[in-house]
């Protein structure tokens, strides 16, 4: 009688939830290093304070934390670069893939594989653009227009998001879907 074993029920679920922690925190250090290194390495600056406090918030270890400011002290550390790479999705809707890495390529290539599982490829630089603006004040992309979707289309958009947000480098997705 297999699936019957509670510890096996237990580490299936503590497996996906350590997963998921396990992204978000590498997003966050992520976050933190560069917001470190745009201070000058100063702990107490507005933007290294805001991250950090949204890490806390998610339950990121201190220690973590710590890590990741230690490692914008460190000057051989690379540079972390934020890109944006833009698309359209099922609709017709625009996606903006924000990523941070050090790597282009890799995060060029993580991006490309996951819309190409979708059957969507990148855009050119600016076509996607048009449909938001940049809100200053939370520091993200709210849409200028919004695309009506049906039922069919939504649930593919849905499964590209999760998929672009899976990826290690891909820090936000933002779409023009109603």
């Amino acid at each position: 009688m297999s699936g019957h074993n509670k510890w096996k029920q237990i580490k299936e679920r503590k497996g996906k939830t350590d997963s998921q922690k396990s992204r978000m925190f590498s997003k966050f250090a992520r976050l933190i290093t560069v917001e470190a290194k745009k201070a000058g390495n100063n702990k107490d600056a507005p933007g290294v304070k805001a991250v950090v406090e949204r890490a806390r918030a998610a339950n990121m270890p201190n220690e973590n934390i710590e890590r990741a400011i230690k490692k914008a002290m460190d000057n051989s550390s690379g540079s972390m670069e934020t890109i944006a790479y833009e698309a359209y999705g099922p609709g017709g809707c625009a996606l903006i893939i924000e990523a941070l890495t050090d790597n282009k390529n890799k995060a060029a290539q993580e991006v490309k594989l996951a819309l190409s599982k979708h059957g969507i490829s990148l855009a050119s630089i600016g076509s996607a653009m048009w449909a938001f603006k940049k809100d200053l004040a939370t520091n993200s992309l709210v849409p200028t227009t919004t695309v009506p979707l049906e039922e069919t289309d939504l649930e593919q958009l849905a499964k590209v998001v999760e998929e672009l947000e899976n990826c290690e480098e891909v820090q936000e997705v933002f779409t023009n879907a109603e």
